[in-house]
């Protein structure tokens, strides 16, 4: 982030270069990312000229997609007749000036102290503050328990620990939630399934959950929440594995509520993906509200839904000068001046990425290529066996889709430097 990402020029729809998308532009075109006389504009912005300016490697924001990811989720959950509680899971840009765009949307749904720290900074009430974490030690129940934040506690050991330390702190016993692995889960590949077939560290397992609620009612601890997350990243293919982990989820509350837990809230994550290439099939998110609808809707308790990369990742994209074009046994390798350090989507996740050369847009894609970073690890790479126009050593790349789970993650391996960030308004 730089001062001058504050005073960003801020366009309107009617300024040059933003428009809504025409079926001749490339299927990731849409109002503040499309293409303007052949080259990519974000915001209204030429980015090849954002890159010249700021330098590279760059984040990109278009502020306004913020907002409007919430507004469309919520439009769609209150369709469906959903009471919700819309929170934005600010791992996945912690970033004050893409919060100061939420702020009056969503609450926070956080997983470290710090989170809980940075939501507060940046005017979040305690209220507006559900912490979901895992592995918490006592250093940080004693920071989280220093606010009135609401918990969900993902082992019965955490329970214990929690209720330990509400005593040892002189606090009176508070309502809690319980996060729940169902097993069974959804996710943009098998790594991100957090629950499943394969065990997880997440969540409260159905063969411990009478350990749970006996340790939870020896501290004095009412359950007000039964929490799951299925997985991260799906997309509309993962939509029925989505509900199906819901079914023991919501069994689960069923059974509090008729046991006498005073159960307010039945949270289902996060995890909503956002298509990376022109093949993968996008959320349709009346089909997600109306899924959650049949398997809540008769209770009466308000869902909360906890998206970060959902609200975040189409947000932004990673400017990058191509500085090296070489063929190497057969293989085209487009060397970037960026690396995983600033990227991760790929070398963590497996997520894939557009790739678009900003001067040539929509230009015609006849070259096969491998797109590599500059951190000194062949695993490194942003695209293998990827098709992309003609480049050059010179040209500016944008990587889309880089607004989630980026510049959060952001390290300096090799001495490599955090990329700056530009935030634009239009």
């Amino acid at each position: 982030m730089t001062a001058e990402a504050a005073g960003a020029p801020s366009l309107s729809s009617a300024a040059p270069g933003v428009r809504s998308p025409s079926a001749t532009d490339p299927w990731w075109s849409r109002p503040g990312l499309d293409v303007c006389e052949g080259r990519l504009a974000i915001a209204g912005h030429d980015a090849e000229s954002l890159a010249r300016k700021h330098g590279t490697p760059l984040f990109v924001y278009d502020r306004r997609r913020f907002a409007e990811n919430a507004e469309r989720l919520a439009a769609a959950l209150g369709r469906a007749g959903v009471r919700h509680r819309l929170r934005f899971a600010l791992k996945a840009n912690p970033d004050p000036l893409a919060l100061e765009i939420l702020r009056p949307l969503v609450g926070i749904d956080a997983c470290s102290p710090g989170e809980v720290t940075r939501a507060m900074e940046c005017g979040w009430a305690a209220a507006e503050i559900s912490v979901t974490a895992t592995n918490l030690s006592d250093r940080d129940l004693d920071a989280i328990l220093a606010h009135d934040v609401h918990l969900n506690l993902d082992a019965v050991s955490q329970v214990d620990r929690l209720g330990r330390r509400l005593a040892a702190l002189g606090r009176p016993a508070r309502p809690v939630g319980l996060r729940i692995n169902p097993g069974a889960g959804a996710g943009y590949n098998d790594k991100l399934a957090y629950s499943g077939v394969r065990p997880t560290k997440f969540g409260i397992y159905a063969d411990r959950l009478d350990a749970a609620l006996a340790t939870a009612a020896g501290h004095g601890l009412a359950v007000d929440t039964i929490h799951v997350h299925a997985g991260s990243g799906w997309l509309a293919d993962g939509l029925a594995a989505f509900e199906a982990s819901l079914e023991p989820v919501v069994a689960i509350a069923r059974r509090l509520i008729a046991d006498g837990q005073p159960i307010a809230e039945v949270n289902v994550g996060g995890g909503l993906g956002v298509p990376a290439r022109a093949d993968e099939p996008p959320i349709d998110l009346d089909a997600y509200a109306a899924a959650i609808a049949r398997q809540i809707g008769d209770l009466d308790v308000a869902v909360g839904c906890e998206p970060g990369d959902y609200l975040a990742k189409d947000t932004a994209i990673l400017l990058a000068e191509v500085v090296t074009v070489e063929e190497r046994d057969g293989t085209t390798f487009v060397g970037l001046d960026a690396g995983w350090n600033v990227n991760c989507s790929y070398f963590i996740y497996k997520y894939a990425q557009e790739l678009v050369v900003c001067r040539a847009a929509a230009a015609e894609r006849t070259e096969r290529v491998t797109v590599a970073g500059h951190i000194n690890e062949a695993g490194d790479l942003f695209a293998e066996d990827y098709t992309l126009p003609p480049v050059v050593e010179g040209d500016v790349v944008a990587l889309l889709n880089a607004g989630g789970y980026h510049q959060a993650m952001s390290s300096t391996h090799c001495l490599r430097p955090h990329a700056e960030a530009l935030f634009l308004d239009r």
